[in-house]
């Protein structure tokens, strides 16, 4: 592998209004490349493994190459201009009708040779002159992580005071003979709820009961 490049690894894909962030790096530096939220939806959908009904275009493209007995190789982004990025998307097949392994390069979006990199588990590339252009975002990238983390851990706190209460109800409606039920229902001792004209449980209770966003070309 040429030394003028730098394997990089999807650390997240965010969705924003309307777009994604997709977050690249490693341990050293991350940064950001802003994509079409459909493209977004699909890398996401890859890394967390979601199963589809029926095939969507990443899909198709991946089902043709394995069909010719291709695979993505490995994802080089190759360059950046401006505010848009470029990339290459390697391809090798070796099948049947050829004696001899075919590499072939193409020129695509970063976005889509992503999603293919994802799906098929390829290694992704930056070179090092794009690699040392980008802004770092890695102490947003933290921000963000820590900011989830907390999120989720405010929710499993919520959704465990939410059992225990439950218990504690249940505990309390153990504790209660029929004696204190009928107490606290208004009734008298020995006389039944169905004694009573407006008897609880009734049909009429049941009815109440910074702007680092970076084109994708």
């Amino acid at each position: 592998m040429n030394k003028d490049v730098i394997e990089v690894q999807v650390r997240a894909v965010l969705p924003l209004e309307g777009s994604f962030a997709v977050f690249l790096g490693n341990e050293t530096k991350v940064f950001v490349i802003y994509i079409d939220e459909s493209v977004g939806t699909a890398i996401s959908m890859f890394m967390r493994g979601v199963s589809k009904e029926r095939p969507l275009t990443h899909d198709l493209v991946g089902h043709l190459l394995l069909a010719f007995g291709a695979k993505v190789e490995r994802v080089v982004i190759n360059n950046i201009n401006g505010s848009v990025f470029h990339a290459r998307l390697i391809i090798s097949a070796e099948n049947e009708l050829q004696t001899t392994r075919k590499v072939i390069e193409l020129d695509a979006r970063p976005s889509d040779s992503i999603a293919m990199a994802v799906q098929q588990s390829a290694p992704i590339f930056v070179a090092k002159s794009v690699w040392d252009t980008v802004e770092d975002v890695s102490d947003t990238l933290a921000q963000i992580e820590k900011k989830g983390l907390e999120v989720q851990q405010a929710a499993e706190a919520a959704a465990e005071e939410d059992e225990d209460d439950e218990d504690e109800d249940e505990d309390d409606i153990e504790e209660f003979s029929d004696e204190d039920i009928n107490t606290i229902a208004g009734l008298e001792p020995g006389k039944s709820e169905d004694e009573y004209d407006d008897g609880f449980g009734g049909d009429d209770d049941d009815e109440e009961g910074e702007e680092w966003k970076k084109a994708d070309g």
